[in-house]
């Protein structure tokens, strides 16, 4: 399989984008992550839902790069490496993803806070593994099951970079915003430099 290994900085990307009107940014976080903060240039295509073929933009055609960035470049790495697999090999992921963005104080939308993904998964297995446990404990012993089960989920995870219970609770109602539309009374642009 072919990979894009092809970074840059967002100190970079931000000069890029004072200069020209033509830097196409991809945003592969959930559109809950996106709405709560994001880079002004970027626009939300979540890596669950992207089809490298139709993200395509007028950019890609006339052979300039599509920047990719997540919140902290391993979902924009993937997301990379799925547009190269597709045959567009123009694309630049942005090193430390959002998280280097607003570390760095440029600029950013904010809207509505919500509760990180991350930190359900945290919550979900926490409380599945003291489930788990507690029910083993005090119940049948077969309920032990759960928490080795959910602890062999995060082996996984760890190894893979893949969280299956993430990519689930990413699907929740909750996580899931209708049709994500910019609300400008809802949000506000903030440069902070």
């Amino acid at each position: 399989m072919s990979t894009s290994d092809e970074t840059i900085s967002v100190q970079q990307l931000q000069q890029l984008a004072e200069s020209s009107s033509e830097v196409a940014v991809i945003d592969v976080r959930t559109p809950v992550e996106f709405r709560q903060i994001h880079c002004i240039h970027a626009r939300n295509v979540p890596l669950d839902s992207l089809a490298p073929a139709t993200v395509v933009s007028a950019q890609a055609d006339a052979g300039l790069p599509i920047y990719v960035i997540c919140k902290s470049g391993a979902r924009a790495s993937k997301a990379c490496n799925a547009f190269v697999a597709a045959g567009i090999s123009n694309v630049i992921n942005v090193e430390g993803g959002t998280d280097a963005w607003v570390a760095a104080g440029l600029p950013v939308v904010q809207g509505k806070k919500s509760m990180s993904l991350e930190r359900q998964v945290r919550i979900a297995a926490g409380f599945l593994v003291l489930t788990g446990s507690a029910a083993g404990y005090s119940g049948p012993d077969y309920l032990i099951g759960l928490a080795a089960f959910v602890g062999a989920g995060l082996v996984f995870a760890g190894i893979t970079d893949t969280c299956g219970m993430g990519l689930l609770l990413a699907k929740m109602p909750w996580n899931r915003i209708q049709a994500f539309s910019k609300d400008v009374s809802s949000e506000k642009f903030i440069a902070t430099r």
